[in-house]
């Protein structure tokens, strides 16, 4: 191979030497072989922020209702519960796993909203623990029965044609993409944005 020419400087010159990310000797301790890893130094804590990782995964377990995350027929989701008034307007928002079925946490968005005069439900509520909940608080349920009752329960279908507000609500939150389609790791963060877009579009207009 030829030589340099002798007026070309090595690159190295007079340059200081770049200061590593990883602390020194942690690599080596990391990696010992290709079929031998120190997993101790591998999880030591060196990340920046010790609470973050990846969004469906992590090094401890949280409770479901804490990450608010089950495996439906779309996958790992998550569901939001709500509770409007008669003009659409969310009262009360929910969070849940994606397979909690949606009468799971009815008990507890009728306890946070407070009296009502009415409910109107889809059939997905219809079961005689929630229509004894809300004749005991003084509601009156309007809600269509399954096929499986032998005797279906009437109810007013005028007022059932009112259930398109909350249809309308929950298209209204997913114009937002931070609710259509959770990057949150935490269910707080992901009900926090919730509870803004609401804030913002009914409240405040």
């Amino acid at each position: 191979m030829a030589g340099l020419p002798a007026r070309i400087r090595a690159l190295y010159d007079d340059l200081q030497p770049l200061q590593s990310l990883e602390p020194a000797g942690h690599l080596v301790r990391d990696v010992r072989g290709p079929d031998r890893v120190d997993w101790h130094y591998r999880h030591s804590g060196d990340r920046q922020h010790a609470h973050q990782g990846a969004p469906l995964g992590g090094r401890r377990k949280r409770g479901i209702f804490r990450e608010a995350i089950g495996r439906s027929r779309g996958g790992r989701t998550t569901k939001i519960h709500a509770l409007t008034d008669a003009a659409g307007r969310p009262h009360v928002l929910l969070l849940s796993p994606g397979n909690t079925n949606d009468i799971a946490l009815a008990p507890a968005l009728i306890a946070a909203v407070g009296p009502i005069k009415r409910l109107i439900a889809d059939k997905a509520y219809d079961a005689n623990r929630l229509r004894q909940l809300l004749a005991d608080r003084g509601a009156k349920a309007v809600i269509p029965s399954t096929a499986s009752r032998n005797r279906p329960i009437p109810y007013n279908k005028k007022i059932y044609r009112q259930r398109n507000v909350i249809e309308r609500m929950f298209a209204r939150l997913k114009d937002f993409r931070r609710v259509a389609t959770r990057y949150d790791k935490l269910a707080r963060n992901f009900l926090a944005g919730a509870l803004i877009v609401a804030t913002l579009v009914w409240w405040l207009n």
